[in-house]
């Protein structure tokens, strides 16, 4: 959910691919992510070929730009993006096409045809996939009909389906009648959320549309202007023209914010799109206000959100066609990844993990950070967990870690119980830090089941301390500071915020705000006093303080506690400086809004765990978390 009038761009969901490593035939390079480089080696011109079929056939007919970018939309809401949409039927499967949110609508095939036939020629081969050419039309679509140049950076690396799967389409695709609770439920099912509801919708900016996806709108509903019906009625009789055609918005061969000004106006053309404007002071009607007002805002967070939508469930590796091995990668995390090797997993972790809170709820707080603090070191992969060996120190060790991390031993209970339950040595510990984080976050006070833990991590077989050092965000870092942290590991403005709010429980300890309760001039001059009698300028480095005054229950205080300015760390404080900005707003809006917040704060933390995760045959399941197999 997003602060009404702000600007929140929310970046790219690596969603990776997971793997049965002992049941690999062959070696294989599966690989943990989609980059934007991922053709440099074997096709570097790939990107400019495909620009160049695109911008000739929107120059042969404008409305193709909409058909390609729709393409890309229908194709990832079905399984994931792996050109599933583009299958013709075969004797073993009836695909996409003739599904009916498809049916007489999709369109650009052709051009689809003629970008793969351009690459296989002057990439001297099958190189590129076809999922990839529907990411990159998509966007160069959006730009060459009035996105800014190169509006987003497309992520590549996707390999082709080699089944569809008609059924699918016609469950998962968002229909024109669809109401408000229906589109954000599709939306929240494939990992996307209020603001790309809205953001996406937003495409609806070019384009024309069948009369049969609005006649009952323009005939039936109530939330419509009475002249804008009148004139659509013209091209779209209760009786027949079922193929008529009219434009989505008034300017629909321009990428614009006309679309969100005609809901304001009450002149969406489908039910579906009015829906997110009723004019009831909601969440969605804060985000159509602000991005029909926002041109440049809307631009550069639409491409943030198609990122997004480009990485729903990506084949990668050896997953699908053109597999030269047999191979078991998958596509994906999975949270139901131990469902046949250990079905328990999840119900004995939150056991041991529900014990260790009874015993002390501080420790809650401590195994969130622990798998905060693992993943921001190249990637979630238990490497915090390591224990210094002749090879390496590990990262226990590093300023930010040392006398500060904990939980180990709870982390060692728990693999321990999963050893003796699973029989054998089945579960990392990487994924035990992502579910421990996730249980301590709703045993504490989030909702049940706050968010379904993606699984299929694998364990990293070494440690990098200097690595630990450089790439943890300290408590005295500057706003800059920290979103550039944020920013090299593939999250966000909105993300920093959410995962911020993780300080709503816990302890700190006194060497880390000593600076900010003495010398910071953004602070409360009470709260400040209050901190120096246990906290005194010299001595006393361990001596701890709630990082908010409900440190045992995971709520919004925080962010209240930040517009008081009664932020505990320097670094907290940052986000708040009452100065306007967007992370002012997204401050403000989580202060006052606990649900957005928690349901929030877990789709950052889904984006978190995927940082860099080890699968395939990518490093080990350690029989130990402390120590290297």
């Amino acid at each position: 959910m997003a602060a009404a009038n702000s600007h929140q761009p929310v970046l790219v969901l690596f969603i990776t691919f997971v793997v049965a490593a002992a049941i690999v035939l062959a070696p294989t390079t599966c690989t943990a992510q989609l980059t934007c480089d991922f053709y440099q080696q074997s096709c570097p011109q790939a990107l400019q070929i495909i620009r160049s079929v695109v911008n000739k056939a929107i120059n042969r007919e404008t409305r193709m730009g909409a058909s390609l970018l729709r393409l890309h939309f229908h194709d990832c809401f079905v399984n994931g993006c792996d050109g599933s949409i583009l299958l013709d039927d075969t004797d073993n499967f009836t695909g996409e096409k003739t599904a009916s949110a498809n049916l007489n609508s999709v369109r650009g095939f052709d051009v689809i045809d003629e970008i793969k036939a351009t690459l296989n020629t002057d990439c001297n081969g099958n190189v590129v996939s076809c999922a990839d050419i529907l990411a990159v039309a998509a966007r160069d679509s959006v730009e060459i009909l009035g996105g800014p140049s190169y509006s987003y950076e497309v992520q590549l690396g996707r390999r082709d389906a080699t089944t569809a799967v008609l059924g699918d389409a016609n469950r998962n695709i968002p229909a024109p009648t669809f109401d408000f609770s229906q589109l954000l439920s599709i939306f929240q099912s494939h990992g996307l959320g209020l603001q790309d509801l809205i953001l996406l919708s937003g495409g609806h900016t070019i384009g024309l549309a069948r009369c049969t996806t609005f006649r009952d709108r323009i005939y039936n509903d109530t939330n419509i202007d009475p002249e804008f019906a009148a004139s659509l009625k013209e091209g779209c009789p209760v009786n027949g023209g079922d193929n008529n055609t009219t434009p989505i918005d008034s300017t629909t061969t321009q990428f614009d914010t006309v679309y969100f000004k005609s809901l304001l106006q009450k002149k969406g053309l489908f039910h579906s799109d009015q829906e997110l404007f009723k004019s009831d002071g909601s969440d969605s009607d804060n985000l159509v206000q602000h991005y029909a007002n926002s041109p440049e805002d809307f631009k550069v967070d639409f491409g943030a959100s198609m990122i997004k939508m480009g990485n729903i469930n990506p084949l990668t590796g050896y997953a699908a066609a053109i597999v030269l091995v047999p191979t078991t990668c998958t596509a994906q995390l999975t949270s139901d990844f131990y469902k046949q090797s250990c079905p328990q997993a999840l119900q004995i972790i939150r056991s041991v993990v529900q014990r260790a809170i009874n015993r002390e709820a501080r420790m809650g707080a401590s195994l969130l950070r622990l798998h905060f603090h693992d993943c921001f070191v190249n990637g979630c992969d238990g490497s915090i967990l390591l224990d210094d060996t002749d090879s390496f120190t590990g990262e226990k060790t590093a300023g930010p870690n040392l006398n500060s991390v904990r939980g180990f031993d709870v982390v060692d209970d728990i693999k321990a119980a999963l050893n003796r339950d699973c029989h054998g040595n089945v579960v990392s510990c990487a994924d035990i830090l992502a579910v421990a984080a996730r249980d301590s976050v709703e045993i504490l006070g989030g909702p049940s089941y706050s968010y379904e833990v993606l699984l299929g991590r694998r364990d990293a077989t070494t440690a990098v301390l200097n690595d630990a050092n450089r790439n943890l965000p300290a408590p005295f870092f500057a706003f800059s500071q920290l979103l550039s942290s944020f920013q090299s590991q593939g999250l966000d403005l909105q993300d920093l915020i959410l995962l911020s709010g993780g300080h709503t429980i816990g302890l700190a300890r006194c060497t880390t705000f000593r600076a900010r309760i003495y010398n910071d001039t953004n602070i409360d001059s009470e709260f400040a006093a209050s901190m120096q009698k246990g906290c005194p300028a010299n001595g006393g480095d361990d001596n701890t303080a709630p990082i908010d005054s409900t440190t045992t229950h995971f709520d919004t205080v925080y962010f209240k506690s930040l517009l008081q300015k009664k932020g505990l760390f320097h670094s907290d404080q940052e986000l708040f400086k009452s100065d306007g900005s967007d992370s002012n707003n997204l401050v403000q809006h989580y202060a006052n809004s606990p649900q957005d917040f928690k349901v929030d704060f877990g789709a950052s933390m889904v984006k978190m765990g995927n940082i860099k995760p080890l699968t395939g045959s990518d490093g080990e399941i350690r029989l130990n978390c402390g120590k290297i197999n």
